[in-house]
């Protein structure tokens, strides 16, 4: 490791090679169950021919020019994505914590069109929208937000699943011109939420005239089963934030609107210089492409419910589980104990996860997992959360 690098990351003992669908080799040839995909970003595994074909070509072609410039891949990628998600125009940034920075500017200018002169977003406890400023700031976690103060004002806090506290706020606040939320917490737990939640939640922003905002980052693009979280519902969003699985890997983020919040950006209020280049729409496009002919949604909710299923035989007898719950791919195993220390156990056994919120095992595997690999995903997993729990 370079003496270098900032120290931002408490980074794990082990650097990666090459990769191959669900597998990873390390520099010593040792090869990995990859059940974390980047964190939710590489759905089509590792080196997809499709996705490796088509952002060649394209690199031999054309990276970047600028959005000063018209770029016939973004207006192809914007297309399927509205094709795809009933939505109406799309803003090309670079990260999901961009994608959300570009939906709080355009909840904050809707807000002013308004008059409201201090336009205020509800957000959730235990979110997270990322680590700007203001992402940071909306996120739902003192931790992160430690030592990075003053606080960027303009967000009130509710319980997450909580409707009750929402309406206690429209009864009160007149500032109010959003809500912010996740279908479901990745990073909070894995915490899925009660069946007419979203539902509640648009109900109350038709009757004040608020936007309601998705942040689909880590739920879009096939994790839970459907393109998008939302379509689980009869919900349509105002706002939709994308990023993770929709590069595949090669960093890009959407901030996608609908109707009255379509029209809410016009020229000079918004931009970003990488934002939408060639090469990450043609990642989107071609990721896009794979995940429809090779049935990845309808894949992610087949194995997603394979692997709970699986866990739920092994861990009947097992004291210490609290939970285990899953929205497609994006599956959690409560513990009723802080289990960080399982994420080296799984290393060493040539497993890569991850622990959230401190006692959540989190799983995120790729969207082309086999049955086969999940059943070795449950049998090394279990093992080790077992060996944990003695």
């Amino acid at each position: 490791m370079s003496d270098h690098l900032m120290n931002t990351y408490n980074r794990q003992p082990v650097t990666f090679t090459r990769g191959e669908g669900v597998w990873l080799w390390d520099i010593a040839g040792e090869k990995y169950l990859d059940a974390l995909a980047g964190v939710a970003v590489n759905g089509l595994g590792h080196a997809h021919p499709k996705l490796v074909k088509a952002i060649s070509e394209q690199a031999s072609r054309l990276i970047h020019t600028s959005n000063i410039y018209h770029i016939a891949e973004q207006a192809a990628l914007a297309d399927k994505l509205c094709e795809i998600s009933g939505m109406d125009k799309v803003f090309f940034c670079n990260s999901g914590c961009e994608a959300n920075e570009a939906a709080i500017k355009l909840a904050r200018l809707y807000g002013h069109h308004k008059d409201i002169q201090a336009p205020e977003i509800i957000v959730m406890d235990k979110s997270f929208h990322g680590r700007t400023m203001a992402t940071l700031f909306a996120t739902g976690s003192r931790k992160v937000q430690a030592g990075f103060e003053p606080l960027v004002s303009g967000f009130v806090r509710v319980p997450y699943d909580d409707i009750e506290a929402v309406k206690q706020v429209a009864s009160r606040n007149s500032s109010v011109v959003a809500i912010l939320v996740e279908p479901v917490q990745g990073e909070g737990g894995i915490n899925i939420p009660g069946g007419v939640y979203l539902e509640a939640l648009r109900e109350i922003c038709d009757a004040h005239g608020w936007l309601l905002m998705l942040d689909e980052v880590q739920t879009g693009i096939g994790r839970t089963g459907t393109w998008f979280a939302f379509q689980h519902t009869a919900v349509m969003p105002d706002v939709m934030s994308l990023a993770k699985g929709l590069g595949s890997g090669v960093p890009i983020g959407a901030c996608v609107a609908k109707g009255k919040a379509a029209e809410v950006f016009t020229y000079g209020k918004h931009g970003s210089t990488f934002g939408g280049n060639p090469l990450a729409c043609v990642a989107g496009l071609a990721t896009l492409k794979a995940i429809e002919e090779e049935g990845l949604c309808e894949n992610s909710t087949k194995i997603g419910d394979f692997i709970r299923a699986g866990f739920e035989a092994e861990f009947k007898n097992t004291k210490g589980i609290i939970a285990i719950r899953n929205a497609g791919l994006m599956i959690g195993i409560e513990l009723d104990r802080p289990c960080g220390d399982l994420v080296n156990s799984a290393l060493k056994a040539k497993l890569l996860i991850n622990v959230t919120a401190d006692n959540v095992v989190r799983l995120l595997p790729p969207l082309v997992m086999s049955e086969d690999e999940a059943k070795e995903l449950v049998s090394r997993l279990s093992l080790l959360i077992k060996t944990f729990l003695a």
